[in-house]
């Protein structure tokens, strides 16, 4: 009996010990360059644990950004990858081809090709060929492993994931792109995202070897783009052709083949390995990627792998170190602590085998409340759709307006455009750049313009939880050819915000986007408005999970400018905008309409208590 004692004591000991996670103290980095199936070499940097007790997984992340680090860089002082360094994993980093120190030739998110020509490489080849190298050369790996990575490096971990080798066991796509004419990056919904298109092409493929920055002029480059003047000027006054990407937009102005074929939405049907999609509800770069990209693969998802984090951040904000706030708005805890806890969880049990597997479909913040929640499908399907109508008198209720004639009109110049934050408005990653904060901005900079009206609510008498997709139904009509609509859902705050004085009054845009009017019947194929002819236009604010709190106002705000975050749209219809003529740019009356017959109104998913 003893003898069976002691053996079940030393096999309980034996198994708490190997239990136990390493407590890794350093990390020595490695350099390789890793041979392609082309021949090309991938200049990758590798972080080894140095007093790992066994076999650890090995977690990539291939990037355009530069993937050499400085001598005294401590993975282990990382936030984003800490806990799990503390632990034991193998840490890599890899220039993509074309990039930095690596070979070939880069071109931006160049779909996958090689499951339509043989003998092409593609990002998702390169993975697989990365992974293979890896597992093979890397001492004390265990043969597992997963991929990561946060804008550019998440949209490499999508594809990567695609026609996987057999060792990469899990991806976490975060703040990728999706479909660049529809919803992210260079384009919404038809309408060029001016600032960040210009400048972020200029610095990825003006240099392969760096990073570059435009040379502007000035610190605040409202003006200057405003006398920029028409598009066509950026290649014949400062590009000159050299930038291929804006080569692009200029070749294909309508979400033609092109475009279509370059969108993830045509290259990737189903979650081949098990997939953790993450965004952030104020994304200013890629807020649709991940939603759009979980909703797409969702479909087809028949091994419940397919999984989603939507947190109140910016883009790539839960990397950092604690994430309690954004802008004036906080969020009273550290959402990355709490994110990164997560992602631990998500790695070790898919490449260690450590925990039950059980997670949540949808893992959501709360704003408004700030709290997590979490959902069994996301949407959640009990929300009930609530309209919430424009009115006249500056009003918004969910009451359908009855009277036979309503609207309200403005004037849209395109040569004093609505600034889309306050100015200055600096280089998107230059000094002092608020790029990353903008979308939490107080709106009233633009509530008393003239061209820009709002509908406003009562004051709530009690809690208004608003949880899945945002949809606007917008009438209007204009005296041009085409208009662009921009559409906001605000939460205004008290009179007197006893929380935080400071915030009183505040106008809080939880949801915005904008619409370009020729692409209401068709992305592909543009049509002229008719003047004065009253239209719908249908616009997808994107999913949210905000509580609307007791004593705050619900507004409806919608302007026909966004700049220079939106090109100006001439508003007089031309076939190709980057090739207008100052002479196109028009004024031209808008006319919003709150009529039983034309009801602008916005779909809101509202949840029960």
């Amino acid at each position: 009996m003893k003898k069976i004692f002691a053996s079940i004591f030393l096999l309980t000991l034996q198994l708490s010990i190997t239990a136990q996670p390493d407590n890794i103290t350093s990390y020595k980095r490695t350099i390789a360059m890793i041979p392609m199936r082309d021949g090309v070499k991938l200049y990758t940097v590798i972080f080894s644990p140095v007093n790992a007790s066994k076999p650890v997984p090995v977690l990539i992340q291939r990037t355009p950004y530069g993937a050499s680090v400085s001598d005294n860089y401590n993975i282990l002082n990382v936030p984003y990858y800490s806990n799990m360094a503390k632990e034991g994993y193998i840490f890599v980093f890899q220039d993509i081809r074309g990039k930095y120190k690596s070979e070939g030739r880069m071109e931006i998110h160049q779909p996958l090709i090689h499951q339509t020509q043989k003998g092409a490489v593609d990002e998702s080849t390169d993975t697989y060929d990365a992974v293979d190298w890896l597992t093979k050369n890397v001492p004390n790996n265990n043969g597992k492993v997963g991929i990561l990575g946060i804008s550019y490096p998440g949209w490499l971990a999508l594809v990567g994931a695609v026609d996987p080798h057999p060792a990469l066991k899990a991806s976490s796509e975060q703040a990728c792109m999706s479909d660049l004419f529809l919803g992210d990056d260079f384009h919404h919904n038809g309408a060029f995202r001016l600032s960040y298109g210009m400048e972020y092409t200029y610095e990825v493929e003006n240099d392969p070897t760096t990073d570059s920055d435009f040379p502007f002029t000035q610190f605040d480059n409202y003006d200057w783009y405003l006398k920029l003047g028409s598009l066509k000027n950026v290649n014949d006054k400062y590009f000159h052709n050299k930038i291929p990407t804006w080569n692009n937009f200029v070749q294909h102005p309508d979400y033609d083949a092109f475009w279509q074929k370059n969108s993830p939405l045509n290259y990737i049907q189903y979650p081949q390995i098990p997939m953790l999609h993450v965004g952030g509800y104020f994304d200013q770069e890629d807020l649709n990627g991940p939603q759009l990209m979980y909703g797409r693969m969702e479909k087809k998802d028949t091994f419940n792998r397919n999984y989603i984090v939507l947190g109140p951040w910016n883009h790539g904000q839960w990397a950092s170190a604690k994430a309690d706030s954004l802008g004036k708005i906080s969020f009273e805890s550290a959402t990355a602590v709490y994110f990164q806890a997560l992602q631990k969880k998500w790695f070790d049990y898919w490449l260690k085998g450590i925990g039950d597997g059980k997670f949540d479909e949808a893992t959501c913040f709360q704003t408004g409340s700030n709290q997590w929640q979490f959902f069994k499908a996301w949407p959640p399907k009990e929300a009930i759709i609530k309209f919430l109508y424009a009115g006249a008198n500056n009003t918004c209720s969910f009451v359908k307006p009855n009277n036979s004639d309503g609207f309200v009109s403005y004037v849209s110049d395109p040569s004093h455009p609505v600034p889309y934050r306050t100015q200055p408005i600096e280089a998107t990653y230059g000094t002092g750049s608020r790029w990353r904060t903008w979308q939490v901005e107080d709106q009233r900079f633009v509530y008393s313009r003239p061209d820009v009206v709002s509908f406003t609510s009562d004051s709530l008498t009690e809690d208004l939880i608003v949880t899945g997709k945002i949809t606007a139904h917008v009438f209007a009509s204009t005296t041009g050819t085409d208009a662009d609509w921009i559409v906001k859902l605000i939460d205004v705050y008290p009179g007197f915000d006893q929380k935080n004085l400071l915030m009183s009054q505040y106008q809080l845009a939880v949801a915005m986007e904008v619409f370009r009017g020729r692409f209401r019947k068709s992305f592909s194929k543009p049509e002229p408005l008719t003047p004065n002819k009253p239209e719908e236009f249908v616009i997808n604010l994107h999913e949210i999970n905000h509580a609307f709190k007791k004593g705050h106002k619900l507004m409806i705000q919608i302007q026909s400018t966004w700049f220079p975050l939106i090109d100006r749209n001439p508003q007089k219809f031309v076939p190709n905008i980057f090739e207008a003529k100052e002479s196109d740019f028009i004024k031209a009356t808008h006319k919003i309409y709150f009529s039983a017959q034309y009801p602008t109104y916005i779909e809101l998913p509202v949840m029960s208590k």
